[in-house]
C-alpha cells in the first residue's frame, strides 16, 4: 500500500520553539502543573485540542474577504445558512460564535431542575451546561465502549436496551430530549454507526422524544460509516452525512472542529416553538439571529469548511494520520484506546500509570510527564474532567482515565509525529517515576480549565 500523503501543500510556515527542559519545569509549576494556564508559546506540540486550532484553506481564506459585515441579513449569512440546510435539511439555522453557546441556549430553553438528558456520552461543556441548570447528564455508551483494548468498529455507540430502562426509570415527562455525540469525544474519539442512530430515534420516536445531535465531528463520523458499513460503501460523505441528520430534530455544532474554522458554531431544530424560544435567547446573548455572534467573514470561512470536511481524502489522511501514531504506539506496547479515534489518540492513563490509583490523577501525572520531557500539551480526559461526587460528597472516578492527543486539522507533518513518538517512548520507559497529583484549587463548574494542582511526594 503506498503512502498516504497530505492531499495539500503548505503556502505559509508558523515558527515554533522547543524551550529547554529546566523552562519547562518552571513553567509548568507557575502554571500551577495545569497545563490549560501555560502560555502557548511554551508548547511545541501543541495537542491540547483539535477545536479551532485547524489551518484554513487557501479557498476559505479566500472566502474571509468576501465576508458581508452588514448587521441583518448579510450574504455571508444566506450562504451559512445554505451549506447547512443543504448537509442537514433541518429548518431554522441559528449562528453562534461557538459550540458551548448553541449548548447553554438549548439547555437554558429547555430543561428544569431534574430532567434527564441520556447521551452515549456527554463532554465537558455539554454536560456542564446541562447541569449548571439543575438537570442530569447521563451516559449510556454501549459496553464496548468501556473496554479501551477491545477492537470493534463502532465503540462510540449508545446502548439502546439501556436508553429503553432510562426512558422506563424517569418517565417521558423527564426526559425533554435524547442526545447522541458523533464522533463520541469522551469515550476515545469512537464512531457511531448508522445502525445505532436509527435504533435510538426509534426508541426516542416511540416514547415522543426529540433526538438532538451533537455534531462536532460528524464528518469524521461519516467517514467511519462509510468505511465500516457496508450499505454505505457507494455513498457520498455528503449523503452520509444527510441522513445522519433525517434522524435529527435538532443539532448542536462547534464549527471550529469539523467547520475547519477557528471560531463559531450553530444551532438548528425543526420545531417552530424551539425555534422562537433559540431566537430569543440568541438575540439576547449573542447577536441578531443572522450572525448570532460571528463576523460576517467567519460566516464564509464556515461555509466553505463545512464542504470542506465532507472531502473523501482529506479525512482518509486525516485517518492515515491518527493510525499511523496509533501503529508505532502499539510496536512499542504503549496502551491507548482501540481502535484510533477519528481526530486524536487516546492513552489509557490507569493502564500506562498502574502505580496511581484513580483519585491520584494518573491523566494529569501523564500530561505534565508528556510536557516536561517535550514541551507537548495533551489534556486529561478523565477523573477530574468527569469525576462527580456521591451522595456524602465523596469524590468517584470516572469510568475512564484517558489522555487526549487532540491533532489539530492540517498543521502538523509525519516529522511532528515522529518526534512525538519519541516523546512517548521515554516517557513510557520512565513511567514508574510519575508521580500522583492532588487539587488545591477548583472552580464549581469546567474544573479541569483552571484547577490547581500539586505533584504528590
Amino acid at each position: 500500500m503506498k503512502t498516504v500523503i497530505e492531499p495539500f501543500r503548505i503556502k505559509m510556515t508558523e515558527p515554533i520553539t522547543l524551550i529547554s527542559r529546566e523552562q519547562r519545569i518552571e513553567a509548568l509549576a507557575k502554571a500551577h502543573h495545569n497545563v490549560f494556564l501555560l502560555d502557548a508559546e511554551d508548547c511545541c506540540i501543541d495537542l491540547l485540542t483539535d477545536s479551532g486550532t485547524g489551518a484554513m484553506s487557501a479557498q476559505q481564506w479566500a472566502a474571509l474577504m468576501l465576508g458581508d459585515e452588514s448587521y441583518a441579513g448579510s450574504r455571508s449569512w444566506k450562504k451559512f445558512e445554505s451549506t447547512i440546510k443543504e448537509i442537514t435539511s433541518i429548518k431554522h439555522v441559528f449562528p453562534t460564535h461557538q459550540g458551548r453557546a448553541a449548548e447553554n441556549i438549548l439547555a437554558q430553553t429547555r430543561l428544569r431542575p431534574g430532567d434527564v438528558i441520556p447521551n452515549n456520552s456527554h463532554f465537558d461543556t455539554t454536560r456542564a451546561n446541562i447541569e449548571f441548570v439543575g438537570a442530569i447528564a447521563l451516559d449510556l455508551i454501549c459496553a464496548e465502549g468501556l473496554d479501551t483494548g477491545l477492537i470493534a468498529p463502532f465503540k462510540g455507540n449508545m446502548d439502546v436496551e439501556k436508553l429503553e430502562q432510562c426512558i422506563a426509570e424517569h418517565g417521558r415527562e423527564k426526559i425533554p430530549f435524547g442526545m447522541i455525540t458523533v464522533t463520541n469525544n469522551t469515550g476515545g474519539g469512537q464512531p457511531v454507526s448508522m445502525a445505532n442512530i436509527r435504533a435510538v430515534k426509534a426508541v426516542l420516536q416511540k416514547h415522543d422524544i426529540p433526538l438532538v445531535i451533537d455534531a462536532c465531528r460528524f464528518a469524521e463520523n461519516a467517514y467511519f460509516i462509510h468505511e465500516n458499513e457496508p450499505e454505505f460503501q457507494d455513498k457520498t460523505l455528503l449523503e452520509i452525512a444527510q441522513e445522519m441528520f433525517s434522524y435529527a430534530d435538532a443539532a448542536t455544532m462547534s464549527c471550529k472542529k469539523d467547520g475547519l474554522a477557528n471560531i463559531g458554531g450553530f444551532l438548528i431544530c425543526n420545531n417552530d416553538k424551539w425555534a422562537e424560544e433559540f431566537k430569543n435567547l440568541l438575540i439576547l446573548r449573542e447577536g441578531f439571529p443572522t450572525y448570532g455572534g460571528l463576523a460576517g467573514r467567519d460566516l464564509e470561512v464556515i461555509a466553505v469548511g463545512l464542504k470542506e470536511a465532507l472531502d473523501y481524502d482529506y479525512q482518509v489522511y486525516r485517518h492515515a494520520t491518527v493510525t499511523y501514531l496509533g501503529d508505532r504506539l502499539e510496536k512499542m506496547g504503549v496502551p491507548y484506546v482501540k481502535p484510533v479515534g477519528g481526530h486524536a489518540v487516546f492513552l489509557d492513563s490507569r493502564a500506562f500509570l498502574p502505580h496511581l490509583a484513580p483519585l491520584q490523577y494518573p491523566g494529569i501525572g501523564l500530561v505534565n510527564a508528556l510536557y516536561v520531557e517535550g514541551g507537548v500539551r495533551s489534556v486529561e480526559l478523565g477523573s477530574v474532567m468527569f469525576g462527580k461526587r456521591d451522595a456524602d460528597g465523596n469524590e468517584v472516578p470516572a469510568p475512564l482515565d484517558l489522555v487526549r492527543l487532540a491533532f489539530p486539522r492540517r498543521v502538523y507533518t509525519q516529522s511532528h509525529f515522529d518526534f512525538l513518538v519519541e516523546i512517548i517512548s521515554e516517557v513510557w520507559q520512565n513511567r514508574d517515576k510519575i508521580p500522583g497529583h492532588k487539587i488545591t484549587y477548583q472552580p464549581e463548574f469546567l474544573r479541569h480549565f483552571t484547577c490547581h494542582f500539586q505533584p504528590m511526594k
